[in-house]
């Protein structure tokens, strides 16, 4: 009797629980750097910002993401491999101990059959736990020093977009409820409890996705087995692996992004879709981007947080 009350209670908890899911877009989204290297940041100001130091910041980033990649993730092997997703060949992973695995010499490359599947499983399972390890565990104590120092001049140059959008994922991840703001502006609060998740789907190659995540301090906010790459895949399969993945009750999903593919991805999917915009003074950026706003977009598409609602 008491296990069958257990039960029930577990069930009940379960039913009034949400889960909120941010699908989050990388470049222009939680991190600039293209809009660095042409100018368009810069630009978006009217001249109050040094446009060749902008491309300088970015270029400097460039040989960060790029050193890292080919030095310490195998990117110079598995460059032409990319996988949407790190756990994508994991049917091809004995499990057998890499401690002592020499990648150098175990002859991976073409064709693509199961060997050497096999062994891009090990690299991509390497990776993972390289990316668990952190950078502290990459770069020397003269590294680490210049890289903060990168990151800060950064964060300056662009009124703090990265440490403004590292904290509101930081918001996202450890929130309750996220206000609900109802057409008229006026926000309702609730008692259900909620869960939250950061997912990354970007357009660009997995591997510099993941280093990028570590040089721009997400690392401890979106785990290796959350982000996905849509390099060769549409953002909308991306998308339909993420809502199949977290198929549940009461799941709730946000996609946050610059472009129109993760719009008509989230559209298609009817998933709130948040554009950022890079121009100064819009809600819709960093900083600016808030939870009441993200709010007002749950509301919109699932209604107020409430047991009628929690039933469609």
């Amino acid at each position: 009797m008491e296990e069958s009350t257990r039960v029930f209670a577990k069930s009940a908890k379960d039913q009034k629980e949400k889960l909120n899911v941010y699908v989050w877009d990388m470049d222009e989204t939680i991190i600039l750097l293209k809009s660095l290297l042409d100018g368009t940041y810069a630009k978006a100001f009217g001249g109050s910002k040094d446009v060749k130091r902008g491309e300088e910041l970015g270029k400097m980033w460039e040989k960060e993401i790029l050193d890292l990649c080919d030095h310490f993730f195998f990117y110079e092997q598995i460059e032409n491999y990319n996988q949407p997703f790190l756990d994508a060949l994991n049917e091809y992973d004995d499990g057998r101990d890499l401690s002592n695995y020499d990648f150098d010499q175990d002859g991976f490359g073409p064709p693509c059959d199961d060997a050497n599947k096999r062994k891009l499983a090990f690299r991509q399972r390497a990776i993972t736990n390289k990316y668990k390890e952190g950078l502290q565990n990459i770069f020397d104590q003269q590294k680490m020093k210049r890289w903060e120092e990168l990151y800060e001049m950064t964060d300056v140059y662009t009124d703090r977009w990265f440490s403004s959008a590292r904290a509101f994922l930081e918001e996202c991840s450890i929130s309750d409820e996220p206000p609900l703001v109802s057409a008229d502006q006026t926000s309702n609060s609730t008692s259900t409890s909620s869960q939250h998740v950061n997912i990354l789907v970007t357009s660009g190659a997995l591997i510099p996705s993941l280093v990028k995540c570590l040089l721009f301090r997400l690392d401890h906010l979106i785990t290796p087995g959350n982000v996905y790459s849509s390099w060769e895949v549409e953002k909308v399969q991306c998308f339909q692996w993420i809502k199949e993945r977290f198929d549940k009750p009461n799941v709730r999903f946000c996609a946050i992004g610059n472009g129109w593919e993760e719009c008509e991805a989230a559209q298609s999917l009817k998933w709130p879709f948040v554009k950022i915009d890079l121009q100064p003074g819009s809600l819709h950026r960093f900083p600016g981007l808030s939870l009441k706003t993200i709010g007002f977009y749950f509301s919109v598409i699932y209604g107020n947080c409430d047991s009628s609602n929690d039933e469609k």
